[in-house]
Protein backbone atom coordinates (compact mmCIF):
# COMPACT_ATOMS: atom_id res chain seq x y z
CA UNK A 1 0.00 0.00 0.00
CA UNK A 2 1.37 3.41 -1.02
CA UNK A 3 0.00 6.62 0.47
CA UNK A 4 0.68 9.38 -2.03
CA UNK A 5 0.01 13.09 -1.59
CA UNK A 6 -0.26 15.48 -4.54
CA UNK A 7 -1.79 18.98 -4.32
CA UNK A 8 -3.46 18.14 -1.02
CA UNK A 9 -5.14 15.08 -2.48
CA UNK A 10 -4.25 11.69 -1.02
CA UNK A 11 -4.52 8.48 -3.05
CA UNK A 12 -4.36 5.05 -1.43
CA UNK A 13 -3.20 2.73 -4.16
CA UNK A 14 -3.41 -1.02 -3.64
CA UNK A 15 -3.83 -4.31 -5.46
CA UNK A 16 -4.65 -6.34 -2.35
CA UNK A 17 -7.69 -7.80 -4.15
CA UNK A 18 -6.97 -9.35 -7.54
CA UNK A 19 -10.14 -8.03 -9.14
CA UNK A 20 -9.07 -4.45 -8.43
CA UNK A 21 -7.44 -4.58 -11.85
CA UNK A 22 -10.89 -3.71 -13.18
CA UNK A 23 -11.20 -0.57 -11.07
CA UNK A 24 -8.00 1.30 -11.93
CA UNK A 25 -8.96 4.92 -11.53
CA UNK A 26 -8.15 7.44 -14.21
CA UNK A 27 -8.10 10.12 -11.51
CA UNK A 28 -4.56 8.93 -10.77
CA UNK A 29 -3.52 10.68 -13.98
CA UNK A 30 -1.59 13.93 -13.85
CA UNK A 31 -3.88 16.93 -13.40
CA UNK A 32 -2.80 19.84 -15.62
CA UNK A 33 -4.19 23.34 -15.08
CA UNK A 34 -5.02 24.58 -18.61
CA UNK A 35 -3.94 28.21 -18.26
CA UNK A 36 -0.52 27.60 -16.75
CA UNK A 37 2.33 27.21 -19.22
CA UNK A 38 4.91 24.81 -17.94
CA UNK A 39 7.74 22.73 -19.29
CA UNK A 40 7.02 19.22 -18.15
CA UNK A 41 9.71 16.83 -17.02
CA UNK A 42 10.19 13.41 -18.64
CA UNK A 43 8.71 11.84 -15.52
CA UNK A 44 5.60 14.01 -15.75
CA UNK A 45 5.17 13.06 -19.41
CA UNK A 46 5.47 9.38 -18.48
CA UNK A 47 2.82 9.84 -15.80
CA UNK A 48 0.43 11.43 -18.31
CA UNK A 49 0.76 8.38 -20.59
CA UNK A 50 0.23 6.04 -17.65
CA UNK A 51 -2.91 8.00 -16.78
CA UNK A 52 -4.22 7.45 -20.30
CA UNK A 53 -3.45 3.75 -20.01
CA UNK A 54 -5.40 3.55 -16.74
CA UNK A 55 -8.37 5.27 -18.38
CA UNK A 56 -8.26 2.89 -21.36
CA UNK A 57 -8.19 -0.14 -19.03
CA UNK A 58 -11.15 1.13 -17.04
CA UNK A 59 -13.11 1.78 -20.22
CA UNK A 60 -12.34 -1.71 -21.53
CA UNK A 61 -13.39 -3.28 -18.22
CA UNK A 62 -16.75 -1.53 -18.52
CA UNK A 63 -17.48 -1.48 -22.25
CA UNK A 64 -15.09 -4.02 -23.79
CA UNK A 65 -12.18 -3.64 -26.22
CA UNK A 66 -12.40 -2.08 -29.64
CA UNK A 67 -9.39 -3.96 -31.00
CA UNK A 68 -8.58 -6.63 -33.55
CA UNK A 69 -6.08 -8.86 -31.76
CA UNK A 70 -5.80 -11.97 -33.90
CA UNK A 71 -3.14 -13.63 -31.72
CA UNK A 72 -5.08 -14.25 -28.53
CA UNK A 73 -8.10 -12.70 -26.84
CA UNK A 74 -8.42 -13.62 -23.14
CA UNK A 75 -11.88 -14.82 -22.15
CA UNK A 76 -13.58 -17.03 -19.62
CA UNK A 77 -13.75 -17.45 -15.84
CA UNK A 78 -9.98 -18.10 -15.62
CA UNK A 79 -9.58 -14.31 -15.57
CA UNK A 80 -10.90 -11.95 -12.93
CA UNK A 81 -11.69 -9.50 -15.71
CA UNK A 82 -10.65 -10.72 -19.15
CA UNK A 83 -11.45 -7.43 -20.90
CA UNK A 84 -9.41 -5.37 -18.44
CA UNK A 85 -6.49 -7.83 -18.68
CA UNK A 86 -6.55 -7.75 -22.47
CA UNK A 87 -6.52 -3.97 -22.62
CA UNK A 88 -3.84 -3.75 -19.93
CA UNK A 89 -1.67 -6.20 -21.86
CA UNK A 90 -2.06 -4.22 -25.09
CA UNK A 91 -1.25 -0.98 -23.27
CA UNK A 92 1.86 -2.64 -21.85
CA UNK A 93 2.98 -3.65 -25.34
CA UNK A 94 2.46 -0.10 -26.54
CA UNK A 95 3.96 1.86 -23.65
CA UNK A 96 6.18 -0.07 -21.23
CA UNK A 97 9.89 0.69 -21.23
CA UNK A 98 12.35 -0.98 -18.86
CA UNK A 99 15.85 0.25 -18.09
CA UNK A 100 18.25 -2.57 -17.21
CA UNK A 101 21.23 -1.50 -15.14
CA UNK A 102 24.41 -2.56 -16.94
CA UNK A 103 26.56 -2.49 -13.81
CA UNK A 104 27.68 -5.79 -12.32
CA UNK A 105 29.41 -8.74 -13.92
CA UNK A 106 28.58 -12.40 -14.38
CA UNK A 107 28.12 -14.81 -12.72
CA UNK A 108 26.40 -12.85 -9.91
CA UNK A 109 24.68 -10.33 -12.21
CA UNK A 110 23.22 -10.58 -15.71
CA UNK A 111 23.26 -14.36 -15.34
CA UNK A 112 21.44 -17.24 -13.71
CA UNK A 113 20.54 -20.93 -13.99
CA UNK A 114 18.57 -22.31 -16.90
CA UNK A 115 18.06 -26.00 -16.03
CA UNK A 116 17.22 -26.13 -12.31
CA UNK A 117 14.05 -25.38 -10.35
CA UNK A 118 15.39 -21.81 -10.23
CA UNK A 119 15.74 -21.62 -14.01
CA UNK A 120 13.34 -18.70 -14.36
CA UNK A 121 15.92 -16.31 -12.91
CA UNK A 122 18.34 -16.85 -15.79
CA UNK A 123 15.57 -17.12 -18.34
CA UNK A 124 14.00 -13.80 -17.36
CA UNK A 125 17.33 -11.97 -17.13
CA UNK A 126 18.29 -13.18 -20.61
CA UNK A 127 14.89 -12.31 -22.11
CA UNK A 128 14.82 -8.89 -20.43
CA UNK A 129 18.23 -7.89 -21.68
CA UNK A 130 17.29 -8.69 -25.28
CA UNK A 131 13.63 -7.63 -25.11
CA UNK A 132 11.90 -4.96 -27.17
CA UNK A 133 10.69 -3.54 -23.83
CA UNK A 134 14.24 -2.58 -22.89
CA UNK A 135 15.31 1.03 -23.31
CA UNK A 136 18.88 2.30 -23.17
CA UNK A 137 17.62 5.73 -22.11
CA UNK A 138 16.71 5.76 -18.39
CA UNK A 139 14.74 8.98 -18.88
CA UNK A 140 12.22 7.00 -20.94
CA UNK A 141 11.90 4.14 -18.46
CA UNK A 142 8.80 3.38 -16.42
CA UNK A 143 10.63 0.80 -14.32
CA UNK A 144 14.24 -0.14 -13.60
CA UNK A 145 15.42 -3.74 -13.46
CA UNK A 146 18.11 -4.84 -11.01
CA UNK A 147 19.71 -7.87 -12.76
CA UNK A 148 20.73 -9.66 -9.56
CA UNK A 149 20.71 -13.47 -9.55
CA UNK A 150 20.02 -14.62 -5.99
CA UNK A 151 20.64 -18.21 -7.07
CA UNK A 152 24.11 -17.27 -8.30
CA UNK A 153 24.82 -15.33 -5.10
CA UNK A 154 23.95 -18.42 -3.05
CA UNK A 155 25.99 -20.69 -5.31
CA UNK A 156 29.15 -18.58 -5.48
CA UNK A 157 29.17 -16.67 -2.20
CA UNK A 158 27.34 -18.76 0.40
CA UNK A 159 29.67 -20.59 2.77
CA UNK A 160 27.82 -23.04 5.00
CA UNK A 161 30.89 -23.40 7.22
CA UNK A 162 31.09 -19.69 7.95
CA UNK A 163 29.49 -18.46 11.16
CA UNK A 164 28.20 -15.30 9.46
CA UNK A 165 27.28 -16.95 6.17
CA UNK A 166 24.48 -14.45 5.46
CA UNK A 167 26.72 -11.40 5.76
CA UNK A 168 28.70 -11.67 2.46
CA UNK A 169 25.49 -12.32 0.50
CA UNK A 170 23.70 -9.38 2.08
CA UNK A 171 26.74 -7.18 1.50
CA UNK A 172 26.72 -8.07 -2.19
CA UNK A 173 23.14 -6.82 -2.55
CA UNK A 174 23.88 -3.69 -0.51
CA UNK A 175 26.96 -2.90 -2.58
CA UNK A 176 25.00 -3.20 -5.81
CA UNK A 177 22.20 -0.89 -4.67
CA UNK A 178 24.79 1.59 -3.41
CA UNK A 179 26.53 1.44 -6.77
CA UNK A 180 23.48 2.18 -8.92
CA UNK A 181 22.02 4.72 -6.49
CA UNK A 182 25.33 6.59 -6.44
CA UNK A 183 25.74 6.59 -10.20
CA UNK A 184 22.13 7.35 -11.20
CA UNK A 185 19.41 9.57 -9.63
CA UNK A 186 16.52 7.15 -10.17
CA UNK A 187 16.73 4.95 -7.06
CA UNK A 188 16.87 7.93 -4.73
CA UNK A 189 14.14 9.76 -6.68
CA UNK A 190 11.57 7.09 -5.81
CA UNK A 191 13.24 5.38 -2.85
CA UNK A 192 13.33 2.29 -5.07
CA UNK A 193 9.58 2.18 -5.72
CA UNK A 194 9.88 2.01 -9.52
CA UNK A 195 12.66 -0.61 -9.36
CA UNK A 196 12.20 -4.35 -9.44
CA UNK A 197 14.22 -7.43 -8.68
CA UNK A 198 13.44 -11.04 -9.56
CA UNK A 199 14.34 -14.13 -7.56
CA UNK A 200 13.22 -17.73 -7.74
CA UNK A 201 15.55 -19.01 -5.02
CA UNK A 202 13.99 -19.62 -1.60
CA UNK A 203 16.32 -17.03 -0.10
CA UNK A 204 15.17 -14.24 -2.41
CA UNK A 205 12.85 -12.69 0.21
CA UNK A 206 15.55 -12.81 2.88
CA UNK A 207 18.25 -11.24 0.72
CA UNK A 208 15.85 -8.48 -0.33
CA UNK A 209 15.91 -7.38 3.31
CA UNK A 210 19.56 -6.41 2.86
CA UNK A 211 18.38 -2.94 1.81
CA UNK A 212 15.28 -1.68 3.69
CA UNK A 213 13.92 0.25 0.68
CA UNK A 214 14.32 -2.82 -1.55
CA UNK A 215 12.19 -4.86 0.85
CA UNK A 216 9.61 -2.19 1.68
CA UNK A 217 9.26 -0.16 -1.51
CA UNK A 218 10.56 -2.02 -4.56
CA UNK A 219 8.62 -4.48 -6.66
CA UNK A 220 9.92 -7.93 -5.72
CA UNK A 221 9.10 -10.63 -8.27
CA UNK A 222 9.36 -13.86 -6.27
CA UNK A 223 8.65 -17.56 -6.72
CA UNK A 224 8.56 -17.80 -2.93
CA UNK A 225 5.46 -15.62 -2.58
CA UNK A 226 4.93 -16.27 1.11
CA UNK A 227 2.80 -13.68 2.92
CA UNK A 228 4.10 -14.88 6.28
CA UNK A 229 7.59 -13.79 5.14
CA UNK A 230 6.59 -10.30 4.05
CA UNK A 231 5.26 -10.86 0.52
CA UNK A 232 2.77 -8.07 -0.24
CA UNK A 233 0.41 -8.70 -3.18
CA UNK A 234 -0.19 -4.96 -3.51
CA UNK A 235 3.40 -4.30 -4.64
CA UNK A 236 5.16 -7.65 -5.09
CA UNK A 237 4.80 -10.14 -7.95
CA UNK A 238 4.27 -13.90 -7.65
CA UNK A 239 5.65 -15.88 -10.57
CA UNK A 240 5.99 -19.65 -11.06
CA UNK A 241 8.87 -21.94 -10.29
CA UNK A 242 9.41 -24.01 -13.44
CA UNK A 243 11.65 -27.05 -13.79
CA UNK A 244 13.01 -27.54 -17.31
CA UNK A 245 15.14 -30.73 -17.16
CA UNK A 246 16.60 -30.17 -20.62
CA UNK A 247 16.44 -26.39 -20.55
CA UNK A 248 13.35 -26.31 -22.81
CA UNK A 249 9.71 -27.46 -22.75
CA UNK A 250 10.43 -30.22 -25.27
CA UNK A 251 8.53 -33.36 -24.29
CA UNK A 252 6.83 -31.73 -21.30
CA UNK A 253 3.55 -30.55 -22.83
CA UNK A 254 0.39 -32.56 -23.33
CA UNK A 255 -1.38 -35.56 -21.90
CA UNK A 256 -4.35 -37.91 -22.43
CA UNK A 257 -7.99 -36.98 -22.15
CA UNK A 258 -9.74 -37.14 -18.74
CA UNK A 259 -11.36 -40.49 -19.56
CA UNK A 260 -7.92 -42.12 -19.95
CA UNK A 261 -6.57 -40.94 -16.60
CA UNK A 262 -6.89 -43.87 -14.18
CA UNK A 263 -5.31 -42.35 -11.04
CA UNK A 264 -7.38 -39.97 -8.93
CA UNK A 265 -4.45 -38.05 -7.38
CA UNK A 266 -0.65 -38.25 -7.42
CA UNK A 267 2.35 -36.90 -5.51
CA UNK A 268 5.98 -37.91 -5.27
CA UNK A 269 8.60 -35.89 -3.47
CA UNK A 270 11.03 -35.53 -0.61
CA UNK A 271 9.93 -35.35 2.99
CA UNK A 272 10.60 -31.80 4.15
CA UNK A 273 8.60 -28.89 5.48
CA UNK A 274 5.54 -29.16 7.75
CA UNK A 275 2.89 -30.17 5.17
CA UNK A 276 4.39 -33.14 3.33
CA UNK A 277 4.79 -35.30 6.48
CA UNK A 278 1.04 -34.92 7.05
CA UNK A 279 0.32 -35.91 3.46
CA UNK A 280 2.55 -38.97 3.61
CA UNK A 281 1.28 -40.01 7.03
CA UNK A 282 -2.29 -40.17 5.79
CA UNK A 283 -1.85 -41.37 2.21
CA UNK A 284 1.51 -43.02 1.49
CA UNK A 285 0.75 -46.59 0.33
CA UNK A 286 -2.73 -46.33 1.83
CA UNK A 287 -4.98 -46.13 -1.23
CA UNK A 288 -4.59 -47.03 -4.91
CA UNK A 289 -6.63 -43.97 -5.94
CA UNK A 290 -4.41 -41.54 -4.02
CA UNK A 291 -0.88 -42.34 -5.20
CA UNK A 292 1.47 -40.66 -2.70
CA UNK A 293 5.15 -41.60 -2.68
CA UNK A 294 8.30 -40.37 -1.01
CA UNK A 295 10.24 -42.23 -3.69
CA UNK A 296 8.75 -43.57 -6.90
CA UNK A 297 9.11 -47.32 -7.44
CA UNK A 298 11.94 -48.28 -9.74
CA UNK A 299 11.00 -48.02 -13.40
CA UNK A 300 7.99 -45.76 -12.81
CA UNK A 301 8.02 -42.53 -14.83
CA UNK A 302 7.30 -39.34 -12.91
CA UNK A 303 5.88 -37.57 -15.95
CA UNK A 304 4.00 -40.72 -16.88
CA UNK A 305 2.29 -40.61 -13.47
CA UNK A 306 1.40 -36.95 -13.99
CA UNK A 307 -0.20 -37.76 -17.33
CA UNK A 308 -2.17 -40.70 -15.91
CA UNK A 309 -3.55 -38.67 -12.98
CA UNK A 310 -6.64 -36.51 -12.83
CA UNK A 311 -5.37 -34.38 -9.95
CA UNK A 312 -1.76 -33.54 -9.07
CA UNK A 313 -1.05 -32.72 -5.44
CA UNK A 314 1.13 -29.63 -4.92
CA UNK A 315 2.15 -29.39 -1.25
CA UNK A 316 4.65 -26.86 0.06
CA UNK A 317 8.09 -27.94 1.18
CA UNK A 318 10.01 -25.72 3.55
CA UNK A 319 8.96 -22.86 1.27
CA UNK A 320 5.73 -22.32 -0.62
CA UNK A 321 7.28 -22.33 -4.11
CA UNK A 322 7.10 -25.56 -6.09
CA UNK A 323 7.39 -26.52 -9.78
CA UNK A 324 4.55 -29.02 -9.39
CA UNK A 325 1.76 -26.59 -10.25
CA UNK A 326 3.29 -25.86 -13.65
CA UNK A 327 4.14 -29.54 -14.21
CA UNK A 328 0.45 -30.28 -13.65
CA UNK A 329 -0.70 -27.61 -16.09
CA UNK A 330 1.84 -28.76 -18.70
CA UNK A 331 0.56 -32.36 -18.57
CA UNK A 332 -3.18 -31.62 -18.35
CA UNK A 333 -3.44 -32.60 -14.69
CA UNK A 334 -5.55 -30.39 -12.39
CA UNK A 335 -3.34 -28.82 -9.67
CA UNK A 336 -4.39 -29.33 -6.03
CA UNK A 337 -2.82 -26.61 -3.88
CA UNK A 338 -1.88 -27.74 -0.37
CA UNK A 339 -0.30 -24.56 0.92
CA UNK A 340 -0.62 -21.88 3.58
CA UNK A 341 0.23 -18.18 3.15
CA UNK A 342 0.78 -18.60 -0.60
CA UNK A 343 -0.15 -16.14 -3.34
CA UNK A 344 -0.40 -18.16 -6.59
CA UNK A 345 1.37 -16.82 -9.70
CA UNK A 346 -0.30 -14.00 -11.62
CA UNK A 347 -3.32 -14.08 -9.29
CA UNK A 348 -3.86 -10.37 -9.93
CA UNK A 349 -5.16 -11.54 -13.33
CA UNK A 350 -5.86 -15.28 -13.01
CA UNK A 351 -8.67 -16.79 -10.95
CA UNK A 352 -6.95 -19.96 -9.77
CA UNK A 353 -10.14 -21.37 -8.27
CA UNK A 354 -11.50 -21.77 -11.80
CA UNK A 355 -8.79 -24.24 -12.91
CA UNK A 356 -7.31 -25.70 -9.71
CA UNK A 357 -8.45 -27.05 -6.36
CA UNK A 358 -7.43 -25.54 -3.03
CA UNK A 359 -7.47 -27.89 -0.04
CA UNK A 360 -6.71 -26.53 3.45
CA UNK A 361 -3.92 -28.38 5.21
CA UNK A 362 -6.25 -29.52 7.99
CA UNK A 363 -8.43 -31.26 5.34
CA UNK A 364 -5.63 -33.47 3.99
CA UNK A 365 -7.20 -36.54 5.68
CA UNK A 366 -10.33 -35.83 3.57
CA UNK A 367 -8.49 -35.62 0.23
CA UNK A 368 -10.19 -38.60 -1.36
CA UNK A 369 -13.62 -37.47 -0.25
CA UNK A 370 -13.03 -33.93 -1.56
CA UNK A 371 -11.60 -34.96 -4.92
CA UNK A 372 -14.10 -37.79 -5.48
CA UNK A 373 -16.86 -35.30 -4.77
CA UNK A 374 -15.93 -33.24 -7.83
CA UNK A 375 -18.30 -34.25 -10.59
CA UNK A 376 -17.05 -35.42 -13.97
CA UNK A 377 -18.57 -32.35 -15.56
CA UNK A 378 -16.81 -29.98 -13.16
CA UNK A 379 -13.52 -31.87 -13.50
CA UNK A 380 -13.62 -31.53 -17.29
CA UNK A 381 -14.21 -27.80 -16.85
CA UNK A 382 -11.20 -27.49 -14.52
CA UNK A 383 -8.98 -29.48 -16.86
CA UNK A 384 -10.06 -27.59 -19.98
CA UNK A 385 -9.50 -24.22 -18.31
CA UNK A 386 -6.05 -25.34 -17.15
CA UNK A 387 -5.13 -26.18 -20.74
CA UNK A 388 -6.32 -22.72 -21.81
CA UNK A 389 -4.21 -20.81 -19.27
CA UNK A 390 -1.16 -23.01 -19.85
CA UNK A 391 0.14 -20.50 -22.40
CA UNK A 392 0.79 -18.08 -19.52
CA UNK A 393 3.24 -20.56 -17.95
CA UNK A 394 5.12 -21.63 -21.06
CA UNK A 395 8.82 -20.83 -21.39
CA UNK A 396 9.99 -19.99 -24.89
CA UNK A 397 13.54 -19.54 -26.14
CA UNK A 398 12.23 -16.53 -28.03
CA UNK A 399 9.48 -15.00 -25.93
CA UNK A 400 5.95 -15.19 -27.32
CA UNK A 401 3.02 -12.96 -26.46
CA UNK A 402 1.20 -13.91 -23.25
CA UNK A 403 3.87 -16.45 -22.23
CA UNK A 404 5.48 -16.57 -18.78
CA UNK A 405 8.05 -13.87 -19.55
CA UNK A 406 5.35 -11.46 -20.68
CA UNK A 407 3.10 -12.37 -17.75
CA UNK A 408 5.88 -11.53 -15.27
CA UNK A 409 6.44 -8.25 -17.05
CA UNK A 410 2.70 -7.56 -17.10
CA UNK A 411 2.51 -8.05 -13.33
CA UNK A 412 5.34 -5.50 -12.95
CA UNK A 413 3.46 -3.18 -15.32
CA UNK A 414 0.35 -3.40 -13.12
CA UNK A 415 2.32 -2.38 -10.04
CA UNK A 416 3.78 0.56 -11.92
CA UNK A 417 0.32 1.60 -13.04
CA UNK A 418 -0.76 1.65 -9.43
CA UNK A 419 1.83 4.12 -8.21
CA UNK A 420 2.43 7.75 -9.04
CA UNK A 421 5.93 9.15 -8.70
CA UNK A 422 5.49 12.85 -9.49
CA UNK A 423 5.34 14.76 -6.23
CA UNK A 424 5.78 11.51 -4.31
CA UNK A 425 5.71 11.58 -0.53
CA UNK A 426 5.83 8.54 1.72
CA UNK A 427 3.81 9.20 4.85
Amino acid sequence: MFVITQKNVTFNISLEKPHELSSLNETHALQIEPKIKKKFTNLEKLEVKLGKARAAIKEAATFGNQTDDSDYVPSGPMYWNAKAFHRSYLEMEKELKVFVYEEGEQPIFHNGPCKSIYAMEGNFIYQMETSKFRTRDPEKAHVFFLPISVTSIVHFIYDRNSRGHWDPMRQTVMDYINLVSGKYPYWNRSLGADHFMLACHDWGPELSKSVPELFKNSIRALCNANTSEGFKPSKDVSFPEILLPGGTMNGLLGGPSPSRRSILAFFAGGLHGPIRPILLEHWENKDDDIQVHKYLPKGVSYYGMLRNSKFCLCPSGYEVASPRMVEALYTGCVPVLLKDHYVPPFSDVLNWKSFSVEVPVDRIPDLKKILSGISTRQYIRLQRRGKQVRRHFEVNMFAKRYDVFHMILHSVWLRRLNMRLHGLEYL
